[in-house]
């Protein structure tokens, strides 16, 4: 998490330059010390006492000024530093790094620092797509800098492509994946999340009320963690995750196909998708018209995924959700028993702030051993955080980070 982290946001002068006073906030939003670093073409388009305003810090754009304690700015914000991000980054600072240029403040203190510089590039699709910005963008990758590809979209100058910067909360979570330790990596980590549909005409089907912030919760904390993530999804209102394999699925034979057809490549497999149970036995090609008395529909067990792992499951650690309303530890260690689980996460639906919809949860995780970890309310990021650590505790830290 970005608490207490001192980022160093560096403005350059292009139109996006606007955009940073978003980021600004998404940063102080998560807790982060933000001082900010302008060019003076910078200033042309956004004014210092704005972001001065939401960073709650001096902006810094004068090479020669000393700050208020008197240090030297291009030493001190580089030392303090613990990630610098460039954005909006113009092929003009992209070119000044992978030369080494070091002429205004912002170029001077990203040579000095020795923390990580993420560069977030913003510019017209041709200038992003010239042979020279491509190949400093690939110097830079290969001496260990990190970049953030810039977003297809209408450009100010009216035309369509690449070249916008990516929205703000996309570039925060990227500064969150490159200041989390990798420990998860060289785990191929297989999450499901989000409910399925089993429909009985085209127009109805069968659901439940699972919006998927579990699951998503855990992909995006698994890839800050450096794990190879594939998301394999039901229909949700979600953003994507960055980085992660995604894969868009409806029914619950549609995710049983998914699953078993990206096995082999996982190391874990984290199940917090709500799979419905039953489904029409026969689902009609055209809308069921509405009659007088009732309507009777049929309805046939759907795939039991979670066995299906457990029958290939050889060294693969499997993680299991149980969601109930009564008997909550009982029938949660019984469905672990009976699928092979390593651990399952267990939560009591009707307690406030947990279960459906909320970005909080309360749970129980439960171990093969019958241990009991219980959580207090929390964030869904950070219940997925400890999923985790308990996931590289049973794989024996198994990860190449």
């Amino acid at each position: 998490m970005l608490k207490n982290k001192k980022v160093v946001l560096g403005i350059t002068g292009g139109i996006a330059a606007y955009k940073a006073a978003e980021l600004t906030r998404e940063f102080v939003k998560r807790e982060a010390v933000v001082k900010v670093i302008m060019t003076e073409n910078a200033t042309g388009f956004i004014a210092p006492l704005t972001l001065q305003t939401l960073s709650g810090n001096p902006v810094y754009s004068d090479m020669f000024s000393l700050t208020g304690d008197g240090e030297i700015p291009h030493i001190s914000l580089a030392q303090s530093a613990d990630i610098i991000v460039v954005a909006p980054a113009t092929a003009n600072i992209i070119g000044k790094i992978a030369s080494g240029i070091a002429d205004d403040l912002l170029s001077t203190t990203i040579i000095a620092t020795k923390a990580p510089v993420l560069i977030c590039p913003a510019m017209n699709s041709d200038m992003y797509d010239n042979l020279i910005l491509r190949s400093n963008i690939d110097k830079l990758s290969s001496l260990g800098y990190f970049f953030i590809n810039a977003g297809y979209g209408e450009l100010a100058c009216k035309s369509q492509g690449f070249g916008r910067l990516p929205d703000p909360g996309d570039i925060a979570e990227e500064v969150e994946a490159v200041l989390t330790e990798k420990d998860l990596k060289g785990h191929g980590i297989l999450i499901t999340a989000g409910p399925t549909r089993e429909s009985f005409d085209p127009v109805r089907y069968i659901s439940n009320h699972s919006s998927g912030k579990m699951g998503y919760a855990l992909a995006v904390m698994a890839r800050r963690r450096g794990a190879d993530v594939t998301l394999i999804s039901g229909p949700t209102s979600l953003p994507i995750p960055a980085g992660v394999r995604f894969v868009g699925v409806s029914s619950a034979e549609e995710m049983r196909n998914a699953v078993m057809e990206r096995l082999e490549d996982s190391t874990v497999i984290i199940k917090a998708a709500a799979v419905a149970d039953y489904r029409p036995s026969a689902a009609s090609d055209f809308k069921i018209k509405k009659k007088d008395g009732e309507l009777d529909v049929l309805l046939e067990r759907t795939p039991d995924i979670i066995s299906e792992i457990s029958n290939r499951k050889e060294n693969r650690i499997l993680v299991g959700f149980a969601m109930e309303t009564e008997n909550l530890v009982k029938n949660a260690k019984n469905k672990m028993i009976a699928r092979d689980m390593d651990l399952i996460v267990a939560n009591e639906l009707g307690r406030p702030g947990s279960g459906f919809q909320h970005d909080t949860n309360i749970v129980k995780i439960i171990d093969k051993s019958g241990n009991i970890e219980e959580l207090p309310l929390m964030d869904k990021k950070d219940v997925a955080d400890r999923i985790l650590d308990r996931v590289l505790e049973i794989s024996g830290g198994r990860g190449e980070g």
